[in-house]
């Protein structure tokens, strides 16, 4: 269980990110277009999990922004940014901001990528929802690098993250 704030009151979560150098744990997610995504679906590519409480926050907006505009020059990478919002929320969101080079998937139906990844936050006024954090994956879903950002109205560091993908 990882310990983090909102504005300084303290929350939980339900567990601990991956390990750097273990296997991710496989996820179903769906899709703004109702599809479902495995982890298994980006074999081949480095996965960039940007995984956050709600895209309707001005913080997680600006990491799916971010993120954006860093996925268009990467090669042979994907961007996932991933809440509990229902997959219309997160269409809205990006047809609104114009933003078409990462991928939104929500963990709505059943929270499960949230407790396997240990990101559910499991007390406070977000309870329920995702912590802030970041997970980069190589080619093979093996983990690279992670983040849980500790104060949830931070953003990630985003340098750190990239560079791991060089």
């Amino acid at each position: 269980m990882a310990t983090i704030t909102l504005k300084g009151n303290e929350m939980h979560t339900s567990g601990n990110l991956p390990a750097i150098g273990q296997k991710a744990p496989d996820f179903e997610l769906v899709n703004t277009d109702l599809s479902i995504s495995r982890l298994s679906d980006y074999r081949g590519s480095k996965v960039i999990l940007n995984i956050f409480p709600s895209v309707d926050t001005g913080i997680c907006a600006a990491s799916v922004r971010e993120f954006n505009k860093e996925a268009s020059n990467l090669k042979n990478t994907k961007v996932l940014c991933i809440s509990r919002d229902l997959p219309f929320a997160q269409a809205r969101f990006c047809g609104a901001e114009g933003l078409e080079d990462v991928i939104n998937s929500s963990d709505f139906r059943d929270g499960k990528f949230g407790k396997d990844y240990g990101v559910e936050i499991t007390d406070g006024p977000m309870k329920g929802l995702h912590s802030r954090a970041v997970v980069v994956l190589d080619e093979e879903g093996v983990v690279a690098y992670t983040e849980q950002v500790p104060e949830i109205v931070q953003e990630p560091n985003y340098a750190a993250a990239l560079k791991t993908l060089s």
